[in-house]
Formats: C-alpha cells, structure tokens, sequence
C-alpha cells in the first residue's frame, strides 16, 4: 500500500499598480502561453507571506508588500499537476522594474477589463478580486 502524497502549499498575487493587475505569461506547462497571477511553491520552513515576496521576486523582479488575502484556494483539480493549495494575496509594488524571469515568459499590467482568459483557477481568483475590490471579504474555493 502507498502513502498518499500530501497536497503542496503555493502562494499567488493580485499585485495592484496604477489600477493595473500583474499578469505573468507562463513559459512551461501547464498553461503554458496562458497569463496567470504570479506566484509558486511555498519552501519547507517558509511563512507563506516570505514565499510570495520571494516567487515575485524571481518572476518578476520585482518587491513586493502584501496587504491583504484575497482567499485560500484548494479545490483538488486547481492545478492538473496535483492538490495544490493557494493562499492568494493581495499586493502593492515596493520596488523594481517589473522584468520576467524563471517562470514568466512575459509580463503585462491590465485593467480588470482587459483581463479575458487566465489559465488554472485564476478566473475564479480574478472574480473574487473583483467583489474583494467593494467587499475586502475573503474567499476560498467553495464560496460563492
């Protein structure tokens, strides 16, 4: 009998400048081409709010200072690579010139109306910034 694997801890960000989201074109699969929320895998012995600082650094170039959380999302079939569970924040640009790396093939700054189709659960994501934006409530994957 195997172990089950347990399910791995990752961070995004709803970075917010000059009422313009950060967007990151991923370079691999899966979603490959799609724009996403940058984010990544938390590290063995990390607080979430350092991981998130520490992917937007190497996505992005970028430092950033998270605000608030947006939610927690953990619905099993997230991301197509396994249980991925997601604390997802929201964020203000402290310093840097937004330049893709690691991951992000490329990088684009939208208005949530400019914002179509995003790859892994983040339309859920930009629909609860949406409401977040009036309500500054929390979410979480099975909250409507």
């Amino acid at each position: 009998m195997s172990e089950k694997e347990s399910p791995s801890v990752m961070v995004d960000a709803v970075v917010i400048e000059n009422e313009k989201l950060l967007l990151v074109t991923r370079k691999k699969d899966p979603f490959k081409g799609f724009l996403t929320f940058p984010g990544g895998k938390v590290d063995e012995g990390e607080k979430v709010e350092d991981a998130v600082k520490r992917e937007l650094r190497e996505e992005t170039s970028l430092d950033i200072e998270p605000t608030d959380i947006l939610g927690v999302y953990s619905d099993p079939s997230r991301d197509p690579r396994g249980h991925r569970i997601s604390v997802v924040f929201i964020a203000k640009v402290i310093s840097g010139e937004a330049k893709p790396s690691s991951d992000a093939e490329s990088i684009e700054w939208l208005s949530v109306n400019e914002i179509k189709e995003l790859g892994f659960d983040h339309n859920k994501i930009l629909k609860d910034y949406r409401q977040w934006r009036n309500t500054k409530s929390t979410y979480w994957s099975s909250k409507a």
